[in-house]
């Protein structure tokens, strides 16, 4: 194991780099005798793992350093310095920013998702229901518990179904398979996913409630 975090550090930084002078030869027996006894060595092997964890995360902390000067440069934005100007529901953001943020993205997707369904409980209050069925109880055009305008014609009905699936699509492309195994891409997409979840937490908030 030691031997592929060398190889590692060799591939990322490069074999001339300061970083692999400096730890390539990075081992777990960190100022230990491994021939000690067998309860002193677990100690220790304790010990000198935990050492290299916190190097490594010390040489991801310079990579991402390099990475924000390279884009300061080149005049872009990483999603991630931009993540705060985004007016996100406060809901949202209160579980969505710290994940991605700490460089969990799709994490703070699936988290958003899941808040966001609670949300819909919580001002319906239909916790009866979940998921797919919960929203097309909650938003159908047809008698629905949460309105998002006064359904007085027809162009108000297509909306009010419109979100309704909006919603749905929420849980069956994003929550669910969250939970499972979600596909992957850049932060952008994870921002994108964040932003439409905000969106409709804002419509849910605005939403009012029929008798």
């Amino acid at each position: 194991m030691i031997s592929d975090v060398r190889a590692t550090l060799r591939e990322v930084f490069g074999a001339n780099s300061p970083e692999f002078h400096e730890h390539g030869d990075i081992t777990f027996w960190h100022r230990v005798n491994p021939t000690v006894d067998n309860a002193t060595t677990a100690r220790e092997l304790v010990k000198g793992q935990t050492w290299v964890i916190t190097i490594l995360n010390g040489l991801v902390g310079r990579l991402k350093e390099k990475r924000s000067d390279l884009t300061s440069r080149s005049g872009a934005i990483v999603p991630s310095t931009y993540f705060d100007r985004l007016n996100l529901h406060p809901r949202i953001r209160e579980v969505s920013r710290d994940r991605f943020l700490d460089g969990y993205p799709w994490d703070a997707v699936f988290a958003a998702s899941k808040t966001l369904i609670n949300y819909v409980k919580e001002r319906s209050g239909n916790f009866d229901l979940d998921g797919a069925p919960l929203v097309r109880a909650v938003f159908s055009k047809n008698n629905p518990t949460l309105a998002f305008n006064e359904l007085a014609n027809q162009t108000d009905l297509d909306e009010q179904e419109g979100m309704m699936h909006l919603f749905e699509g929420a849980v069956q492309a994003i929550r669910n398979p969250g939970g499972h195994d979600f596909p992957e891409g850049p932060e952008q997409r994870a921002i994108e996913y964040i932003s439409f979840l905000s969106l409709l937490a804002y419509r849910l908030q605005d939403a009012k409630r029929r008798k």
